[in-house]
């Protein structure tokens, strides 16, 4: 929703997957989302529907509802979908201008490197919501849960992609949206999305109330993913090589080598949120004038 409402981002191809709820439905979805934005014209590629290893699959309906939230698309919901392969002529067309964010499970981006490696080395940057460093994980004690739902994939993106700038829960358990904030969404009437933005939190918030009784609202991790893009600003970084494991019992975890004698990398991780300054951002996208 705020990629389709922020005018500082042109969005030339959605990739839907597995991942909080099955490939089917994530792209049903994603096509309900650009048809109430009146933007048919963008491609949808259905991309991967289990993971390297389909024994780490895993869906999570109590979390982001079996739909949107509590929603589902309307049934049937006519669309139009493009073979995986778009990929390949959309990063010709736009090479380094091209910027690709992934806030779901790694594989359908790992398959890009291995279906299109030389395209893959054209594209400017890549954006990548995953990882907790020096706390605890999401899924387990040590994962956040996009790492952990498919390891092996997660790794060979952070050691493939270049120009890498991930999102970990370091920084992205602070972006919290606050019932305020989105009340003032639902009542905007330039906001497209203003009918859905209250229940989609509400079931979210409520999720969270119940893990982490007293919260003042949900942090939306992939949100923040996409802010850094244009406003870095928002987070502190530091610059290390990403590690993820795939062995069982550390399933996930993401590491750095943090001695004090080991070389600075190049994957920038955000590590620190200004939130007043990811509050103004929020309100400036979602709530037109």
């Amino acid at each position: 929703m705020y990629m389709m409402m922020d005018p500082e981002i042109e969005i030339v191809g959605i990739v839907t997957s597995y991942g909080n709820v099955p490939k089917e439905q994530a792209t049903a979805n994603a096509a309900y989302l650009m048809q109430l934005a009146g933007r048919t014209d963008i491609p949808i590629i259905p991309g991967v529907s289990q993971p390297m290893e389909d024994d780490y699959l895993a869906f999570y309906p109590e979390i982001h509802g079996k739909g949107i939230g509590p929603i589902q698309p309307p049934h049937p919901l006519q669309y139009q979908t493009y073979p995986f392969d778009t990929i390949r002529f959309i990063i010709e067309k736009y090479k380094n201008e091209l910027i690709l964010v992934d806030t779901g499970r790694s594989t359908a981006l790992a398959t890009i490197f291995i279906l299109f490696p030389e395209h893959a080395k054209l594209v400017h940057s890549y954006y990548v919501m995953g990882g907790a460093f020096f706390m605890p994980g999401n899924a387990t004690a040590l994962a956040e849960a996009n790492f952990y739902g498919d390891p092996n994939s997660s790794d060979f993106v952070v050691k493939s992609a270049h120009n890498l700038t991930i999102t970990p829960l370091n920084a992205t358990q602070f972006a919290v949206i606050t019932e305020e904030m989105v009340q003032a969404v639902s009542k905007n009437e330039k906001q497209y999305y203003a009918a859905l933005i209250v229940p989609v939190f509400e079931y979210y918030y409520d999720f969270y109330q119940k893990l982490m009784p007293g919260i003042q609202g949900a942090p939306v991790h992939d949100l923040l993913t996409v802010m850094i893009i244009n406003h870095p600003s928002l987070c502190d970084y530091i610059y290390y090589d990403v590690h993820v494991a795939r062995c069982d019992e550390v399933k996930g975890m993401s590491y750095i080598d943090y001695r004090p004698t080991s070389k600075r990398g190049k994957t920038r991780i955000a590590v620190s949120l200004d939130y007043a300054a990811f509050v103004e951002q929020f309100n400036k996208v979602m709530l037109p004038e």
